[in-house]
């Protein structure tokens, strides 16, 4: 099969224009993702920025009151955390009561 130059300069017109139309797309979706970047590292500096202001106003009344805070979250998640490991108990214990009571129904039978 023999491609005459005209058949090759479509495409390789066709080639060099899908390649240009591909990065356009990616530029602009590069454009896209740089601004939600750029819009999250701002929210998140003045997070930081307001976090080194109230760091900055700390005494030791502040502290205690942080302190407290802190201690009853922690609390909360550690009731929270002990609670699902409870709760993912429930359904595997009594399977395991079950397995016990027939191995000594089987040393028994013996």
């Amino acid at each position: 099969m023999k491609l005459s130059p005209k058949v090759l300069k479509i495409l390789l017109i066709v080639v060099l224009v899908g390649f240009g139309i591909g990065f356009y797309l990616q530029d602009v979706k590069h454009e896209e993702s740089t601004a939600h970047a750029w819009k999250a590292n701002r929210y998140n500096l003045d997070r930081f920025n307001k976090i080194m202001e109230y760091n900055n106003k700390m005494n030791s009344s502040n502290w205690k009151v942080l302190k407290d805070s802190i201690d009853q979250q922690l609390d909360t998640l550690m009731i929270l955390r002990f609670r699902k490991e409870v709760d993912s108990l429930e359904g595997v214990e009594p399977q395991a009561y079950n397995d016990k009571v027939e191995m000594h129904a089987s040393f028994l039978s013996e």
